[in-house]
């Protein structure tokens, strides 16, 4: 049987992309070492989850490797070559304010893990499939430069606007601020595109908006609607940082992505790059979330406000996921803001419970 390859195979959509194609009778080589807990502390920590995939699929294997370690990476590689059909890269150290701490850790781990990775697949399985996960914020703050309204609860942008739909791949990243997060990604995004358009390896990169799920471990860095759940459902204070709490993000379901993953992997193109969130199918404010996970879940949300937004933040931010819906025509979107949030909501209930 044909084997995937998963990094950050505890994560979100790690775990969404083991349990997508273990169910589909795919053997699945697992990546993970726990470091989102070194990140994020005790709420970041996936050993739930690694847990959790070991006893719902017989035919995942996890290994505890650092993607920073280019010998155990090759190694594993080379054991697995013959079989590797397909690798998803979804390891990362995914936040803004972490990477400012410690730039030369969140490089190693965003740009050297990812040409770690990218080296193996070219020398052991050039055939397999590429896939990374890479993030809305390659463009840095530019999106802060559109035409922004006000209005009650949220930001917005005029219907006769270019972006009205969205913003699409033709959006610069280049000439603005990045965040050290920022930057980290957009190195591993362009030598993604390269090892595609140089070496002619079947990669794609996927931007995404906010990703999400009831699988997140969401923490007060990272992981906007989980953790806003957590902070709702358990009574712990939540923080607005600018902006009114009205900046708006896309929202995608992390199958909504895999499967988008899947649509890829099944017809390739080399070096291609997608946005892939949400979308004007489902995206919500701060203040909009607030307001639905009070409904949803039937608690008060306590918040304070910080008048200073995180730097390199997006005040607006709606994916145009037009040209990955004109190459693949037949995905579509599974889960709403609605749906999403009742089941993180669920999620969050059980793992108190237990």
């Amino acid at each position: 049987m044909a084997t995937v390859i998963v990094t950050g195979s505890c994560g979100l959509i790690g775990s969404e992309t083991v349990s997508f194609f273990a169910d589909k009778g795919f053997d699945i080589v697992g990546i993970d070492n726990n470091m989102r807990r070194n990140f994020f502390g005790s709420d970041g920590s996936v050993l739930w989850n690694r847990k959790r995939l070991q006893k719902l699929h017989k035919n995942y294997r996890h290994y505890s490797v650092d993607i920073r370690d280019s010998g155990k990476i090759n190694s594993l590689f080379k054991k697995y070559s013959k079989d590797i059909a397909l690798i998803v890269h979804a390891a990362a150290q995914p936040s803004h304010d972490w990477a400012a701490r410690d730039p030369e850790v969140d490089f190693g781990v965003n740009a050297q893990g990812t040409l770690v990775m990218l080296e193996a697949a070219r020398k052991f399985s050039p055939w397999a499939v590429f896939i990374f996960t890479s993030t809305n914020k390659v463009y840095g703050d530019t999106p802060n430069r559109l035409p922004l309204v006000e209005k009650e609860k949220r930001f917005e942008i005029a219907d006769s606007h270019q972006y009205s739909k969205g913003i699409d791949e033709s959006m610069s990243i280049d000439n603005c601020l990045h965040s050290v997060f920022g930057a980290s990604k957009v190195a591993a995004d362009i030598m993604v595109q390269e090892y595609g358009k140089y070496f002619h390896l079947r990669t794609g990169v996927f931007r995404g908006g906010c990703l999400t799920g009831p699988a997140h471990s969401g923490a007060e860095l990272h992981g906007f609607l989980s953790y806003l759940v957590k902070c709702c459902v358990t009574g712990r204070k939540y923080k607005i940082y600018g902006y009114k709490g009205k900046q708006v993000r896309d929202n995608i379901h992390s199958y909504d992505l895999v499967n988008a993953f899947y649509h890829y992997f099944q017809n390739p193109r080399c070096g291609e790059v997608y946005n892939m969130g949400g979308g004007r199918f489902a995206n919500v404010s701060i203040l909009e979330a607030i307001e639905l996970c009070e409904k949803l879940s039937g608690s008060r949300l306590s918040y304070d406000y910080v008048d200073t937004n995180r730097i390199g933040d997006h005040i607006w931010w709606v994916s145009d996921v037009s040209k990955f819906k004109s190459h693949y025509p037949s995905w579509q979107y599974a889960f709403n803001i609605e749906s999403t949030l009742s089941q993180i909501i669920d999620s969050v209930r059980n793992s108190i419970k237990y």
